[in-house]
């Protein structure tokens, strides 16, 4: 995996602005209303038009802006994840919404996760995100989601090798030598119904044999895996009552176990981990913090970590890593340009985040980044002019660590 050598590298989280075209051509594929080769002609022209415009913006290290992962409108926040509905067998989509599944309770020494509508940021501002005109929002809501009726099986062979293909013919015609690709990590993707594992901890290992299939797909492709999985940090908010720190940590650790236990084998060099509090334009005062957690997140076996540090709840935890050693041979990808807001952040700003992590852990071991994904998020306008802020802020903090 690349580092900063001489210069500030750049990336991001993975969710970039799909095209309106890619997006209509995904409501027509549910639909049956375009032939499959139209789609995948859509798809290929999207991917290569993506790579080639992070190459303009400066990007070091771009993604194909998950784009094989089908949004049907400009807002959603659930793409990440919902992809792999698709591609596990074993699921049917028939249980209730995500906001209409009874609330369910924690106890000391049971932690379990409790519905998505009785998350507690939800719960302690109700009337701020039941007022359509607050400007808080997630998107269309789903009107079903999966359970697990049967065993667990990988299904997307087609679909992930199609996505590759896409890629890494947009990375070579662009001359770009690493690019990184995103996939669901176990403990993220078993936040679903379970009617047939006997136990959640049966279900969340069932996921991860079954996730690997995709997971060493990316990785024997040459490019980089970057696991998304909120559940680490978010699981927090969507426990009720809140459990101790220690409990939570417990609950955690089972989950990076899971996903230690899917990349057994793998190059941990060619893999990134990627943590977030949802991304979800909310209050986010029932975010666990960071020092809480960051050893759990180093505990993931991989060589570099992407999280939020841009937004107005996390970037002073920048200090953390003041008292905690990044291990030796790891990276660090901290965001220092938001999803969470509108407005678009000065380059000086920019470079002020990253010299704040350079100084403590190390120019060699910091990529600038994005808290989380853009697409989706916020307009694409902004998103871009944002990767555009990044890109500039990585200059010019580059030119004071290299002078």
């Amino acid at each position: 995996m690349k580092s900063s050598t001489d210069r500030i590298l750049t990336s991001h989280a993975g969710s970039l602005p799909r095209p309106d075209a890619l997006i209509e051509a995904n409501r027509l594929r549910v639909s049956g209303g375009i032939e499959e080769a139209a789609f995948q002609a859509e798809l290929t022209a999207a991917v290569s038009d993506v790579v080639a415009r992070q190459k303009a913006l400066g990007i070091d290290l771009p993604g194909d802006g998950e784009f094989g992962k089908s949004m049907g409108s400009r807002v959603n926040y659930g793409a990440w994840w919902s992809y792999s509905f698709q591609r596990l067998g074993g699921l049917e989509l028939s249980g209730p919404g995500l906001y209409d599944i009874p609330p369910h309770r924690s106890s000391p020494g049971h932690v379990v996760l409790t519905s998505f509508g009785d998350r507690r940021d939800r719960t302690r501002f109700a009337a701020a995100y039941n007022d359509p005109e607050s400007g808080i929002t997630t998107g269309p809501r789903a009107p079903s989601t999966p359970v697990c009726v049967g065993p667990l099986t990988y299904t997307g062979h087609a679909a992930i090798a199609a996505d590759i293909a896409n890629f890494k013919a947009a990375l070579a015609a662009n001359g770009i030598e690493e690019g990184f690709m995103t996939s669901v990590a176990p403990g993220s993707a078993s936040r679903i119904g379970n009617a047939y594992y006997k136990t959640d901890d049966e279900f969340l290992f069932a996921c991860a044999d079954a996730m690997r299939e995709e997971y060493k797909a990316i990785v024997d492709a040459g490019l980089i895996l970057q696991f998304d999985d909120p559940s680490i940090a978010e699981n927090w908010d969507q426990i009720n009552p809140e459990p101790t720190v220690e409990e939570y940590r417990a609950f955690s650790m089972r989950r990076v176990e899971a996903l230690n236990h899917a990349i057994k084998g793998l190059p941990q060099d060619r893999i990134r981990f990627h943590l977030c509090w949802g991304s979800w334009h909310g209050p986010h005062t029932t975010d666990i913090p960071m020092r809480d957690i960051v050893d759990v997140m180093l505990a993931i076996n991989c060589q570099a970590y992407s999280f939020e540090a841009g937004n107005v709840r996390h970037e002073h935890e920048w200090s953390v890593w003041k008292d905690v050693k990044l291990p030796d041979g790891k990276l660090i990808l901290p965001g220092v340009v938001s999803h969470a807001t509108n407005v678009v952040e000065h380059p000086d700003l920019v470079a002020e985040r990253i010299l704040r992590f350079a100084n403590v852990v190390g120019r060699e071991n910091v990529i600038a980044a994005t808290d989380c994904g853009l697409g989706g998020r916020v307009h694409p306008d902004i998103a871009w002019a944002k990767l555009d802020a990044l890109a500039q802020g990585a200059e010019r903090a580059s030119r004071q660590l290299w002078r």
